[in-house]
């Protein structure tokens, strides 16, 4: 019984010891820099504004093209919680297509771009 006992807390013991290790790795993946962080930041230091909603599946896929460092897009959400109706802030800059990208050159781009393309009008490098 004792035996037993013991091969269950040495069984619980390396779960937590495996899990732990486990979100430590996730964690540690975590803080490691995006490719693309200061091309992201960039287009948004120079004025661009993408304007889009949780749902638009192009919206997801410009999102996309810059992986983890879609976090420091200048990203505006324009749909509402419900999906039913468009927010104020998008209603102001008459956003109707989704995505829509704002320039500080006050143009406006409907549709996805490529990176070429944002790099193109912000004037923000690409990473080698």
């Amino acid at each position: 019984m004792k035996a037993k006992l013991t091969n269950i807390i040495l069984i619980i013991a390396l779960a937590f010891v495996l899990l732990g290790g486990a979100f430590y790795l996730l964690w540690k993946k975590e803080q490691v820099p995006g490719k693309l962080d200061a091309f992201a930041q960039c287009i948004k230091d120079e004025g661009a504004v993408f304007y889009g909603a949780f749902w638009c599946s192009h919206c997801q896929n410009q999102k996309s093209f810059f992986g983890k460092s879609k976090k420091y897009l200048p990203y505006v959400e324009c749909s509402t919680a419900d999906s039913n109706g468009q927010l104020q802030v998008c209603i102001n800059e008459d956003i109707q297509i989704y995505p829509t990208w704002k320039f500080s050159d006050g143009s406006k781009t409907e549709g996805e771009l490529s990176l070429k393309e944002l790099s193109d009008k912000t004037g923000c490098q690409l990473p080698e």
